[in-house]
């Protein structure tokens, strides 16, 4: 059973309201289902959509942010709040004890937190499921990087496994609750080719 994941998401505020409308749905999924969540605890773009909506449907959410985040004032003073000592540290607690990491469309941040969480997995340190959403095809370049390092032989088909793919917020719990198992056997035997 789903109890809390974690969310990437971007803190841009200029991105289409297309973006800024999964984000709120998917605050609300979660909040609806009971599922707490972890974000980066910012208050803007789709980090603060996400947060208000977790907040307006009664939802659990916690904002884990560096300390010279918060410095800067980029934090959420409307969610709980845990500060870390940088950004490593932050990406290790907003991982820690969650049934699954979600990516929302996002910038370079984003990017990055998603490829360290499939490394992860790949590597055995993380063996929940991963679920890319790809609101308005956003994530197709990335994806097809990946299938191109496939093709190159860079990594194994069966690394394919360890994410699932969904177009809309609506589509998440079911791709955590059918994504495919994944565990130290499938990491040792597929972590490099």
């Amino acid at each position: 059973m789903t109890k809390r994941v974690c969310v990437y998401c971007a803190s841009s505020t200029q991105v289409d309201e297309a973006y800024k409308r999964e984000a709120r749905r998917l605050g609300e999924v979660l909040s609806k289902n009971g599922i707490a969540c972890n974000y980066g605890g910012g208050a803007v773009g789709l980090m603060g959509e996400l947060a208000q909506s977790m907040l307006d449907h009664g939802g659990e959410i916690t904002g884990i942010i560096p300390r010279f985040m918060v410095e800067r004032g980029w934090d959420n003073p409307k969610v709980t709040e845990v500060e870390t000592s940088s950004m490593h540290t932050r990406k290790e607690r907003m991982t820690k004890d969650v049934d699954a990491a979600i990516a929302l469309p996002g910038g370079c941040g984003t990017l990055e937190e998603l490829m360290e969480i499939i490394t992860w997995k790949q590597l055995g340190l993380f063996l929940k499921p991963i679920v890319i959403v790809n609101v308005n095809h956003f994530f197709d370049p990335l994806l097809a990087m990946l299938d191109k390092c496939v093709g190159e032989k860079f990594m194994s088909e069966k690394l394919k496994k360890t994410w699932t793919v969904v177009n809309r917020a609506d589509e998440v719990l079911t791709a955590i609750e059918e994504g495919h198992p994944w565990g130290e056997e499938e990491s040792n035997k597929y972590a490099s080719l």
